[in-house]
C-alpha cells in the first residue's frame, strides 16, 4: 500500500514538472520574474523546516551571526526567491541560445587566456549553489565549452530524466553522481572538460573531505581535489551573481594556483576559500536552507554549530584520518 502511494506521488510530481517544462518557456521574462518571486515566497512560508535551518545557519556563521532576527528572516526569504528563480530559469533557458544569451547573462573572465588554454586541454570547472548555478553551466556550452556534468539523481527517476534534458540544452552531457569518478577521470584524460557543484554535504567517508566553511567544519565532495591530484587538470571556479533586473553576471575566475605536493584537503579548502568572500559580501543567493553542517566534532572550541548538527564517532575518526593523509 505504501509503495503504491509513493508511486502515485511520483506520477503526480512527474505531471507537475512536465507542465512546468512546457509552460515556463512560454512566459515572458518580465512576467516570469515576479512569478518566481511569489513562488519563492510561498515556499518560504510553507517550508518551516527549511526556514528554521536557514536561520540557524546564519546564526551559526561568525561573519553573519550579529544580524537581527528580522534581517535573518529577510535574507532567507530572498534565498528562497533566488533558488526558485534558478529552477524556473533552467526550464525557461530553452529560449536561450548562442546568439541571444548575452541579453540575459554577462560573462566576465578573470583570465580569459588561461581559461581558454585550460578548456582546450581539459579542466575541472566548479561552482557552489549560489545565484543561478544552473545557467552558469548552460552558458559555457554556448561558449563552445562542452562539459560532462555531474548531477545527483532524484528519488523519483522520472524527474531525473527531465532535469537531465534541460541541463543538456547547450550541448553538455549529464551523468549521475553515482560512480562518477571513473568516468570523469577518463573524460579528463581525453582532454575534455568536467563540471560539478562542490558545496553539498557528503557523509564522512572515502568520497568526502573536511573543509572549513564559514569557520565551521563540514564534509564535502573530494571529487575535484582527487581528479586534480590524479590528472593535474586545472580547477576553474565560476560563480553566478544575480542582478536586480533578473539578469546575471557570470564570473569565470582564474584557475586555482595549486602548488606541487598540495594535498587533497588543502585543494578543496582553496576552492571553497575562493567562493566564500562572494557569499559573505552578497549572502542572499546562497542555498542557506540546506543543511551544510550535518556533523560536528565532539570537541568544539568557541564554535556554534546549528541545532541540527550532530556528533558522530565516525565523523571524528574520519577527521583524524584525513589529517594524517
Amino acid at each position: 500500500m505504501k509503495s503504491s502511494a509513493k508511486q502515485f506521488r511520483y506520477y503526480i510530481e512527474w505531471i507537475a514538472l512536465n507542465c512546468m517544462k512546457f509552460i515556463i518557456p512560454l512566459i515572458p521574462r518580465t512576467l516570469l520574474l515576479p512569478i518566481a518571486k511569489s513562488l519563492g515566497t510561498t515556499a518560504y512560508i510553507f517550508d518551516r523546516r527549511g526556514r528554521k535551518t536557514g536561520i540557524a545557519n546564519i546564526q551559526s556563521t561568525n561573519e553573519l551571526k550579529g544580524i537581527s532576527d528580522s534581517n535573518a528572516a529577510e535574507l532567507i526569504l530572498k534565498s528562497y526567491q533566488s533558488f526558485t528563480l534558478s529552477m524556473c530559469d533552467l526550464f525557461w533557458a530553452s529560449n536561450i541560445n548562442e546568439t541571444n544569451y548575452s541579453k540575459f547573462i554577462q560573462v566576465e573572465f578573470e583570465n580569459r587566456e588561461a581559461c581558454e588554454k585550460a578548456r582546450q586541454n581539459g579542466a575541472i570547472w566548479v561552482t557552489p549553489h549560489y545565484g543561478n548555478f544552473e545557467l552558469i553551466s548552460l552558458v559555457m556550452g554556448f561558449y563552445k565549452t562542452k562539459f560532462t556534468v555531474v548531477a545527483q539523481d532524484f528519488k523519483n527517476p522520472r524527474l531525473t530524466e527531465i532535469f537531465k534534458r534541460a541541463r543538456e540544452h547547450s550541448g553538455h552531457k549529464v551523468i549521475s553522481s553515482k560512480r562518477a569518478m571513473v568516468r570523469l577521470f577518463k573524460t579528463l584524460k581525453s582532454a575534455e572538460n568536467v563540471a560539478f557543484l562542490t558545496d553539498l554535504t557528503v557523509p564522512p567517508g572515502a568520497e568526502s573531505i573536511p573543509i572549513r566553511c564559514f569557520s565551521l567544519i563540514t564534509s564535502v565532495t573530494r571529487l575535484h581535489a582527487f581528479l586534480h591530484s590524479k590528472t593535474n587538470a586545472p580547477i576553474i571556479p565560476g560563480i553566478s551573481i544575480p542582478c536586480s533586473d533578473g539578469t546575471y553576471i557570470m564570473k569565470v575566475l582564474s584557475p586555482l594556483d595549486i602548488p606541487d605536493g598540495c594535498d587533497e584537503t588543502a585543494i578543496a579548502q582553496k576552492c571553497w576559500d575562493i567562493f566564500e568572500p562572494y557569499i559573505r559580501e552578497f549572502p542572499e543567493p546562497w542555498l542557506w536552507m540546506y543543511r551544510h553542517w550535518k556533523y560536528k566534532p565532539r570537541e568544539t572550541v568557541n564554535e556554534n554549530y546549528p541545532y541540527y548538527s550532530h556528533t558522530s564517532k565516525k565523523f571524528d575518526a574520519w577527521i583524524k584520518e584525513s589529517k594524517k593523509n
